[in-house]
């Protein structure tokens, strides 16, 4: 294995692999209960479920292997402008190697060339690494959820203009 990773948009070949890895990730946290994005519908069909207009998906992948992803998509119950970083999950291998940070800013680049003017996530206590990784990307704390993700299970709110 090398340090170094890739970037790219989903292919439907890496729903099986990000499933796998979202419900590798989420419970190492606590939040695989009710409440939180592991029961979405879309896990098992991430490829389709970011293909929808102004949606975007990517994978992180190194040595052929796929490790980790992220994407955004339009906040449901949200403003129109207002997009939502989702399902941002990285398997052990791809932390500290700057994935965090790179697949940040393909996520807010696409969010601007998809028009959306501010960017929300939702989060929970104990995402140190990835609380810290929100703040460095401008990211802040918001007192409460905006729209109506049905993730209930989250605690923690954060928002950054585009």
């Amino acid at each position: 294995m090398t340090d170094t990773f890739l970037i790219r948009p989903i292919e439907p070949s890496d729903n099986a692999a990000m499933a796998a890895i979202i419900r590798s990730v989420m419970p190492e946290f606590g939040a695989d209960g009710p409440g939180f994005a592991i029961h979405d519908t879309e896990v098992d069909t991430m490829y389709q479920a970011y293909a929808q207009p102004r949606c975007s998906y990517f994978v992180v992948e190194r040595d052929g292997v796929v490790i980790g992803g992220g994407g955004i998509a339009p906040l449901e119950g949200g403003e129109p402008e207002v997009c939502e970083l989702r399902k941002m999950y990285f398997l052990p291998t791809a932390r500290g190697i700057g994935a965090g940070t790179a697949m940040m800013q393909r996520c807010l680049d696409a969010a601007r060339a998809h028009g959306f003017k501010r960017c929300y996530l939702e989060t929970l206590t104990g995402m140190d690494a990835a609380q810290a990784l929100y703040k460095r990307s401008g990211f802040t704390a918001l007192c409460s959820a905006m729209g109506g993700t049905g993730h209930h299970g989250c605690d923690r709110y954060f928002i950054r203009e585009l």
